[in-house]
């Protein structure tokens, strides 16, 4: 079935966090937003046909989600997606990716061990383990001719640390959108291997890689650490369906996912999971893997206009289009303006709502994140705004 991405939807009135509720992270309304993460597209149609015919049922009781149909809906979509083995076994529920990072985090650490975060980093990261009570050691990513790269040196020495347990891994990054290679992979899985450091891979942005890149589990890589390491992921940052819930987790440590379910069924009574989350994925991952190769390549156009607006329009704010995520990470370091001048001009003038770079770690300071995950319209129209914005600051000075 053939999906159009060009489809310009309303979802004003919908209680979406991300068009209703903007003020409350931006402090002003009627902003053009292009600040969380989801979509601004339709799920696609076999998904809807499939949740359609559910709803039609009538009856939505306690859901499972261990049985063959959920667990192997996931195994195959590894096997086609990535041509990487996953062990059924290795499989548990979780109703969000954050979730099992903290419950993870709860279980193989103690208050005050250290967790080490690559930076700049997804906000989320550093609220979860400063109230769990855990210390971020952030390994920073090191910026040269507009790319990023992991700075091991420092790795080897955050993860040296005699309190440091856990790694949280962005795999995709997210802001950056770099794709770890494979060699990158093996050298991180080869120090924490050499300080007894587990790995939790927080691998949500996996299928939204633009060609030629390819994203690697980690999993397929790990070698005999992979007892060692976690992946936290979902399919709905791909199909954009986080409101109907639902996570899941790879934990090929039997005692750790034995110790995560216990968690999860008898201490935070979560075991059951949400019908239309689970039918949502399986469809998905059986049969929409089409639509994600036509989602990847709408969202290189998209980053191909913020790149030629940008040359072309504003010069002094540089852009590569990234390796994965629809998340544009532009670096506004150049202007002549700071970052609090930008934001307010944006709000006020341009009336348009991009995250700022700071809120993703403090080298993210000099960056806006722009998620262009919607109609390439949105896309131009919000380009024009911040044109608007910085030319309003321009002729003010």
């Amino acid at each position: 079935m053939k999906h159009s991405f060009d489809d310009e939807i309303n979802r004003l009135g919908t209680f979406c966090t991300q068009w209703d509720y903007i003020e409350d992270r931006f402090g002003e309304k009627d902003l053009l937003p292009f600040s969380i993460s989801d979509t601004d597209f339709k799920v696609p149609q076999e998904v809807l046909e499939a949740l359609k015919n559910r709803i039609d049922h009538g009856i939505f009781g306690y859901t499972r989600w261990n049985h063959e149909e959920f667990k192997g809906s996931i195994e195959e979509w590894y096997r086609k997606r990535f041509s990487s083995f996953i062990n059924k076994d290795w499989i548990a529920y979780s109703p969000s990716v954050i979730y099992s990072i903290s419950k993870l985090i709860e279980q193989l650490t103690d208050q005050g061990d250290h967790i080490v975060v690559q930076t700049p980093a997804y906000d989320a990261f550093f609220k979860l383990i400063k109230d769990n009570k855990r210390v971020l050691s952030e390994n920073k990513l090191i910026y040269e001719k507009y790319k990023y790269s992991i700075d091991f040196q420092d790795l080897d020495e955050k993860l040296a640390h005699p309190r440091a347990k856990v790694l949280i891994l962005c795999s995709p990054h997210n802001p950056t959108g770099r794709v770890w290679t494979r060699d990158e992979l093996n050298k991180i899985i080869s120090l924490c291997k050499k300080h007894g450091v587990y790995i939790i891979s927080d691998e949500i942005h996996m299928d939204i890689v633009l060609k030629p890149n390819r994203h690697i589990p980690i999993v397929e890589v790990a070698g005999e650490y992979l007892e060692n390491i976690s992946i936290c992921t979902s399919a709905s940052k791909t199909f954009n369906t986080p409101g109907l819930g639902g996570s899941y987790t790879i934990i090929p440590n039997e005692i750790i996912r034995e110790e995560f379910l216990l968690t999860l069924k008898n201490k935070d009574g979560l075991s059951s999971t949400s019908t239309l989350g689970a039918i949502a994925l399986m469809t998905a991952y059986l049969t929409c893997d089409q639509w994600v190769v036509d989602l990847n390549a709408y969202l290189k156009g998209n980053m191909e206009i913020v790149k030629v607006f940008l040359d072309t329009h504003l010069p002094a704010a540089h852009f590569h289009v990234p390796e994965s995520t629809y998340l544009a990470w532009i670096d506004i370091s150049d202007l002549p303006y700071s970052d609090e001048q930008l934001q307010k001009a944006m709000i006020h003038h341009g009336k348009v709502a991009i995250m700022p770079g700071e809120m993703y770690g403090k080298n993210g300071k000099g960056f806006i994140r722009m998620n262009v995950g919607c109609p390439s319209s949105k896309v131009i129209e919000g380009l024009q705004r911040l044109k608007k914005a910085i030319h309003y600051l321009d002729n003010k000075g």
